[in-house]
């Protein structure tokens, strides 16, 4: 018997949350095996467990089983080495590249200021997962160019025959980590543990967000900024409050004092949905990258106060 180790968090998901006339489908439409069904039902025989999946869904709808493990190995190893399936045993194993989110890859370089992060691959190029390992580096090389004076990361091509490919090790992308094979862990014990009890599941902030604020709060001296979605509202703005009405995160609430509305903003909790820009009217929002500090990540932030306009 098989279990996968991708799992669905039903009460995560931000269809689930707060639904929309648009239901969000980027799992369904990522996957390129085709694994997930219009219900958030997950194919054990079709998943490779890319990660893709988990990825491209910004409120851990999907995640896989051991996040949290990955993530307490990123914190107490002195030097943090993740390699690939595919690649040589070197460290702590991840199913793909494909699971690096963009927070996943801002707390690695966050980590990489204060100790060695290296990052060993098979040939990703000959890997089924590649379309889930190119969507990672794409989000890779965004940051580096909202952030070009980011730590650096080490990459090593190492596959598991033992052979090298070209290049050796460079500066910058690309994960997946050894130890003993990610299918291979825990196996019989996660067959036990892992049906009816981790898909009920549910928290406010992703878990990849969660660990950022961690890790970026014991460098947040020598990290002062980090490119982060940030909404700014213009004046064309009617005061309406559907943008605030239509967050499923709570990350944009209004408070209305008579004819006076006020838009609060919380970075930490915005996922970016981009539901409140799709549902505004007078285009007045708009999100784009910008250096945030930690203080205005973790905080709330007035981004408009008006009269309500008919």
């Amino acid at each position: 018997m098989y279990t996968c180790q991708m799992v669905h968090h039903h009460h995560n998901c931000l269809n689930t949350k707060k639904p929309y006339v648009k239901l969000c489908r980027l799992c369904v439409d990522s996957c390129p095996h085709q694994a997930i069904s219009l219900y958030r039902e997950l194919n054990s025989q079709r998943c490779t467990e890319c990660g893709i999946c988990m990825a491209v869904c910004p409120s851990d709808g999907f995640i896989y089983y051991s996040t949290s493990k990955l993530h307490e190995f990123m914190l107490g190893a002195e030097k943090i080495v993740l390699n690939c399936p595919q690649a040589m045993n070197a460290g702590h194993e991840i199913p793909c590249l494909g699971i690096l989110d963009r927070d996943s890859w801002l707390a690695l370089l966050i980590a990489a200021g204060e100790k060695e992060v290296t990052l060993v691959t098979g040939v990703c190029a000959a890997c089924p997962d590649k379309k889930a390992c190119a969507v990672s580096v794409q989000v890779f090389k965004e940051i580096h160019t909202s952030w070009p004076d980011h730590p650096a990361l080490r990459l090593k091509v190492a596959p598991d025959d033992g052979g090298s490919a070209p290049g050796g090790e460079i500066t910058s992308v690309q994960a997946r980590s050894g130890g003993k094979g990610w299918r291979d862990i825990g196996r019989e014990k996660l067959e036990a543990m892992l049906p009816g009890i981790t898909s009920d599941e549910a928290y406010p902030i992703p878990k990849a967000r969660q660990f950022l604020r961690e890790v970026w709060l014991s460098r947040k001296s020598a990290i002062g900024a980090l490119p982060l979605p940030a909404l700014e509202v213009s004046e064309g703005c009617r005061e309406c409050g559907e943008c605030a009405a239509v967050c499923p995160q709570g990350a944009l609430t209004n408070k209305e004092k008579g004819k006076q509305l006020t838009l609060i903003y919380e970075p930490l909790k915005c996922v970016g949905c981009r539901r409140c820009l799709n549902i505004c009217r007078s285009q007045a929002l708009s999100m784009e990258y910008k250096p945030l500090s930690y203080r205005l990540f973790t905080g709330k932030i007035l981004v408009h106060q008006g009269k309500q306009r008919l």
